[in-house]
């Protein structure tokens, strides 16, 4: 028994690794790499591990990563959380760099290419969680207040990922980009469904 589960942890973080690195790595080989400059290459691979973390943080919350405690994997999805950011910051930056007009127009919601009003959405919405998250407790929010906070604004940021991602066609490479969406959206409804399923069970226990 101890060993197929040690098999199965195996096999899950094996999968989350390849979920994550295999769209990286055809990313890193793509044809169009040789047309961009290393700024525009580090902002749009900075895009690419974001979204990765995406896909981490609902696997960490509803703990089905093998071999971390409940505690540890809420530390986990608060540092993750913190990462994500920075990662959604150097891939805004780093596009600004290479073309200012183009993410002013994102950011008035002016620009013309459909992915731009998505990616916008979801990063206010990723900004917004990891202020809330550091303020937490200066602000006095308890667990079930911050729930209502954050999980509205984790549907916005896994939507708006999803879709951003999907609409862009750039360096990712579609099978392993639609797969990896994929996966983050599965990830989240089956997160939501779990804690919508306990408090079903909590309120008809009371």
């Amino acid at each position: 028994m101890k060993g197929w589960q040690s098999t199965r942890a195996t096999l899950i973080w094996v999968a989350l690794a390849l979920a994550i690195c295999v769209p990286i790595a055809i990313a890193a080989g793509s044809e169009l790499m040789a047309w961009r400059g290393p700024v525009y290459i580090l902002a749009g691979f900075a895009g690419i591990i974001a979204l990765g973390l995406v896909l981490i943080q609902p696997l960490l919350i509803g703990g089905y990563l093998p071999g971390l405690s409940a505690y540890r994997g809420r530390r986990a999805h608060h540092w993750i959380g913190g990462a994500l950011a920075l990662a959604v910051v150097i891939h805004v930056v780093g596009l600004w760099i290479t073309s200012p007009p183009d993410m002013i127009d994102a950011l008035l919601f002016a620009s013309p290419t459909p992915f731009s009003p998505f990616g916008v959405i979801a990063m206010w919405a990723i900004f917004t969680v990891a202020l809330l998250a550091a303020l937490r407790r200066r602000l006095g929010l308890r667990l079930r207040n911050w729930r209502i906070i954050h999980i509205p604004l984790a549907i916005v940021i896994v939507v708006g990922s999803v879709a951003h991602c999907l609409l862009i066609e750039g360096t990712m490479e579609t099978v392993s980009k639609a797969a990896l969406c994929a996966l983050v959206l599965a990830a989240t409804i089956k997160v939501i469904a779990d804690l919508w399923r306990k408090r079903a069970l909590r309120s008809s226990s009371a």
